[in-house]
């Protein structure tokens, strides 16, 4: 009785791994729905719609909303969840601070072509570092990212030098974000690392942290650990005291320091 206990317990574990390792992409990625190329976004204020094209012929979909004499712009990397019909909307507000805003959907989001590949995601961000370039100069060039999208905002000031690195409730790595949500995930099966971790002792620019000392989706104690990994006298990391992941951008205290990092 008790060996067949165990063998169905070992069957169970044993389907739970394979669960975890084949259908990951499904829990890290929460792309929503694919759009079709010629499917219409509809914002509230003006853009442009941008395909870059990648080093493996793939298009990477981007929204680029536009201002008449900008002070700069800022590229913005969204979290894990939907695509820039949603992101899209949610990132104008920079407008009201007088920057642009360029923000691109990952690969197999929205409109964006490809298959979910670490290394070719990294070289998709610098990718849309570079088409800025063309239009601006690196010191007018703020960089941000939220959650998931620290990890390719990081990489992305490693190897430039803008004038910003704005971090919104980032991870440490994949492997310590899964390990906070899921203490028992079997993390050794990851496909994943995203280690923002290794990255960000080689930023330049000054690097600000924002982070909620309520959120339940990114250790507030981990992005403190992720600052310390550089040295700079530049950097500030700022508790937003009550702060979720999602709610930080409707505090006073997050619009009075952005304003300040904007205008710098």
């Amino acid at each position: 009785m008790l060996l067949n206990i165990a063998f169905l317990i070992s069957i169970l574990v044993l389907i739970g791994l394979l669960i975890f390792y084949f259908f990951q992409e499904k829990f890290i990625f929460r792309n929503g729905h694919r759009l079709r190329k010629n499917a219409p976004f509809q914002f509230s204020t003006p853009f442009d719609e941008i395909f870059l094209t990648t080093t493996d012929q793939q298009e990477i979909n981007a929204v680029h909303f536009r201002l008449p004499a900008p002070k700069g712009v800022v590229l913005f990397f969204h979290g894990n969840k939907g695509n820039l019909t949603k992101w899209g909307e949610r990132v104008n507000y920079f407008l009201e601070y007088k920057y642009e805003v360029f923000v691109i959907d990952y690969r197999s989001y929205g409109k964006s072509t490809g298959n979910f590949n670490e290394n070719q995601m990294y070289e998709d961000a610098l990718l849309a570092y570079t088409h800025l370039k063309n239009s601006f100069s690196e010191d007018k060039i703020v960089v941000y990212g939220f959650s998931l999208g620290s990890t390719f905002a990081t990489k992305v000031a490693a190897l430039n030098s803008p004038k910003e690195l704005i971090l919104e409730a980032p991870f440490h790595n994949l492997k310590k974000a899964v390990q906070f949500v899921l203490p028992f995930a079997p993390t050794f099966l990851l496909k994943f690392k995203f280690n923002t971790n290794k990255d960000i002792p080689l930023v330049s620019a000054p690097i600000t942290i924002f982070h909620g000392n309520r959120d339940k989706t990114t250790s507030f104690e981990g992005a403190k650990a992720l600052l310390k990994l550089n040295a700079s006298s530049k950097n500030a990391f700022i508790s937003i005291p009550e702060g979720t992941h999602h709610n930080i951008r409707t505090f006073p205290k997050y619009k009075q320091i952005l304003t300040a990092l904007l205008e710098r």
